[in-house]
């Protein structure tokens, strides 16, 4: 991790990717407003930003953004942000889209790894854009719940959806444009970014669309490219799904300790913000303990460690919180049936 940096506690409710964060300060920054003073605003710590691929609060970020826009005097800077900043340069989502064969295939990405670049509300794991064909044409429609309550992110959702198919040819991709919320007093500056008629107060949030796009040729990366990209993006969306258990949370913040030897279920429940009753009632509906969470991992780390060969056995038992190295070697035979160095060596 780079100097400067330090690591987040356990995932929130919602988040969103930090370099869409940090894309959004850096883009305040260039319109006038002052780190410190948006750090101020939001709460937003720079050093949570380091990691793109890192989770920030969804509510941090959404104070950030009204924070740039007080302090930048630009009613309209979610607009300008999906114009300016190119969704490829803030996250992975972006880069996947890029690298996609088709246009339909790059929505396919958007939505199963979504999720990476901001949760919303009410989707869950399901798609948050569904595409349908009706009476006056082929729509795209956002799903997410009380989309009023933080307009912009629709902005700059939509916003880059029309910015970034610009690259790609000439053909208008978006007909027109249907939001929930009311007009927020920049209404021309919709006109100007989606170049269609543009609907405020809508039942939906959604885009019609030309449907000639869902098969427009998008590969701007090697198909190489592509593969790396979504092993990696499978990988960051594992650990996300991971940090939405109580188990997985209670992993996160026990891993960096675990050396110390003291990891007390006590603490653990304090930094989660829950009572030690409440962790232990939401880990028994997972059917697991405190107890067995913090024995499976110790177990699964010291295979890694003698697996790999880069450190010796006492060293081992040091990583995975024993004192004593014939303790581990003990705790070791109850998981496997096998001493350490007899592991080491069949591995």
């Amino acid at each position: 991790m780079a100097a400067g940096c330090r690591p987040l506690s356990a995932a929130p409710d919602l988040t969103i990717a930090a370099g869409i964060a940090r894309g959004l300060l850096k883009f305040a920054v260039s319109r006038g407003a002052r780190p410190s003073d948006l750090a101020a605003r939001s709460g937003m710590d720079p050093a949570d930003l380091c990691d793109p691929d890192g989770r920030v609060p969804f509510e941090r970020y959404a104070a950030l953004m009204r924070a740039a826009k007080s302090l930048t005097g630009d009613p309209a800077l979610a607009l300008h942000y999906a114009e300016h900043v190119d969704f490829s340069e803030i996250s992975v989502v972006g880069l996947l889209t890029l690298a996609s064969e088709t246009m339909i295939e790059a929505f396919d990405q958007m939505n199963r790894y979504g999720r990476l670049a901001v949760e919303v509300e009410g989707v869950g794991a399901g798609d948050r854009f569904v595409h349908s064909h009706e009476r006056d044409g082929y729509w795209l429609t956002d799903l997410r719940r009380n989309p009023n309550a933080f307009h912009e992110l629709t902005e700059t959702t939509f916003g880059r959806m029309a910015w970034g198919t610009r690259q790609f040819g000439t053909t208008p991709f978006v007909l027109e444009v249907q939001v929930t919320h009311d007009d927020p007093g920049y209404a021309d500056e919709y006109a100007r970014i989606f170049r269609a008629p543009v609907r405020f107060g809508a039942p939906r949030n959604a885009l019609r669309i030309d449907p000639a796009w869902s098969t427009h040729r998008v590969a701007a990366m090697p198909r190489y490219v592509f593969g790396v990209l979504s092993e990696r993006a499978d990988a960051l969306l594992r650990s996300l799904e991971s940090n939405r258990t109580a188990r997985g949370r209670v992993e996160s913040l026990i891993m960096p300790i675990l050396h110390k030897g003291e990891v007390g279920m006590d603490a653990v429940a304090g930094q989660l913000g829950l009572s030690r009753q409440t962790l232990f009632r939401r880990l028994k509906a997972e059917g697991v303990t405190f107890e067995g969470v913090l024995d499976d991992l110790r177990r699964r780390l010291a295979e890694h460690y003698l697996t790999g060969r880069k450190v010796s056995v006492n060293e081992t038992a040091y990583l995975v919180g024993f004192a004593d190295p014939a303790a581990f070697s003990r705790a070791f035979k109850r998981w496997t049936g096998l001493s350490p160095k007899a592991w080491r060596e069949a591995a």
